[in-house]
């Protein structure tokens, strides 16, 4: 039998993981919603990315962090749920990152892909 399955993480902005989801190819529906899963037993979340099987995947608030859902039967995703979930996480601490650093009045000058997969950013900030 069947159940969901929930993955606990450490993102806490709602923007950086739509961005980091957007980033990654995936058109996140936002508002809570219900996430179907074996037998039509649903789980709300937060964030859905709809799958071609019709069992979604979510991410919902627990109070304190977003955490993964879904029925795991029937993750149908190019990579393991190890992998999607380094991908989202790298994209979320990319796009908290820029985020921050423009709060501290820095800017992105440049940025590099590695093919390690690793991101170096050089920031710059001007003072008068």
């Amino acid at each position: 039998m069947s159940h969901f399955s929930v993955i606990k993480t450490k993102i806490r902005n709602l923007s950086a993981l739509k961005a980091s989801l957007q980033d990654l190819g995936y058109h996140p529906l936002e508002g809570i919603r219900p996430i179907k899963g074996y037998q039509g037993q649903t789980r709300q979340a937060e964030i859905v990315l709809e799958q071609e099987n019709h069992y979604d995947i979510g991410f919902s608030w627990n109070g304190q962090e977003y955490e993964l859902v879904a029925d795991m039967q029937y993750w149908n995703q190019p990579l393991s749920v190890e992998g999607f979930l380094r991908k989202v996480t790298q994209g979320y601490a990319y796009h908290t990152v820029l985020s921050e650093t423009v709060k501290g009045g820095f800017e992105l000058s440049q940025e590099q892909k590695n093919e390690d997969g690793s991101i170096r950013l050089m920031l710059q900030r001007w003072s008068s």
